[in-house]
């Protein structure tokens, strides 16, 4: 998948043209589709750091990374959007280093930064396990975990059985990125299970949901025995490389609803 994918949200309108908004109109209008409130996260979500008052121009990016601040800052963006922004969980508060230097760009050049972890992931139409369904021509069929109010995984189906060499190769050319794949058998592919990601962990869920195959974006070592003695195909096929689609989708939508600017910055990740 490279450059900018547009995935249209049903009801879409025409794209509007060079809309300024305000700041916080338009952490509201994020807030109110993603709804980061029904979910414990890793991270806060939505406005981590805040630039200028009037927004043009949203640079977005899988991750707020150095490099998507440089070009952020080179196409002139008022905010970039990402999947992965800062402050996780259990990492260290003091703003040295990496940090500092991220942080400071972003103040220097007054660009505000938001960011959406597992409403992202989650959202049914413009998430990352949505659009790579879209990518991979899945259609979904219920959700990874019944148990969870906002799931972010999911199980459905491909069109036509197909072999774990074939299912893999439509993988690699469409993601443009060689899948790590562990044969569970000889059995074809008809159902599958995905979650976008470091989501390895949830391959027991797919166990129970007795697919032929599981999509992740990671693989632990422990991954390979519990594929092979389960009898379900694994296939990782990267972390970065299965969540572009969703930051891309919800930028693309605010430049069709909203008039906003919108440029997708691809830092390539082998992971």
């Amino acid at each position: 998948m490279n450059g900018l994918v547009i995935y249209e949200k049903p009801g879409m309108s025409e794209k509007k043209v060079n809309t300024t908004m305000k700041l916080q109109e338009l952490v509201r209008i994020l807030d109110t589709e993603l709804q980061p409130w029904q979910f414990r996260d890793y991270c806060p979500n939505g406005l981590q750091v805040e630039g200028r008052d009037e927004v043009l121009r949203v640079a977005t990016g899988v991750t707020a990374c150095e490099a998507v601040i440089d070009q952020a800052i080179a196409w002139k963006a008022d905010a970039i959007l990402v999947h992965h922004g800062y402050f996780w969980k259990n990492e260290q508060a003091q703003i040295t280093g990496m940090k500092k230097r991220r942080l400071q760009k972003l103040l220097t050049h007054d660009i505000s930064l938001l960011g959406y972890h597992l409403p992202l992931d989650a959202h049914t139409t413009m998430g990352n396990n949505a659009t790579l369904a879209k990518l991979l021509g899945l259609t979904e069929t219920g959700p990874l975990d019944p148990a969870e109010s906002r799931p972010i995984g999911n199980v459905g189906e491909v069109d036509q059985s197909t072999s774990l060499d074939d299912f893999s190769a439509m993988i690699e050319s469409t993601l443009g990125r060689k899948p790590l794949v562990i044969s569970g058998g000889d059995h074809p592919i008809k159902t599958v299970a995905w979650c976008t990601g470091g989501a390895q962990s949830l391959l027991g869920k797919a166990v129970e949901a007795g697919v032929d195959a599981y999509i992740s974006g990671e693989i632990s070592e422990s991954t390979v025995h519990t594929a092979r003695e389960e009898g379900i195909h694994y296939i990782s096929a990267g972390h970065h490389a299965t969540e572009r689609g969703g930051v891309q989708a919800l930028g693309a939508w605010l430049a069709a609803e909203y008039g906003i600017e919108h440029q997708f910055f691809d830092i390539g990740n082998p992971v």
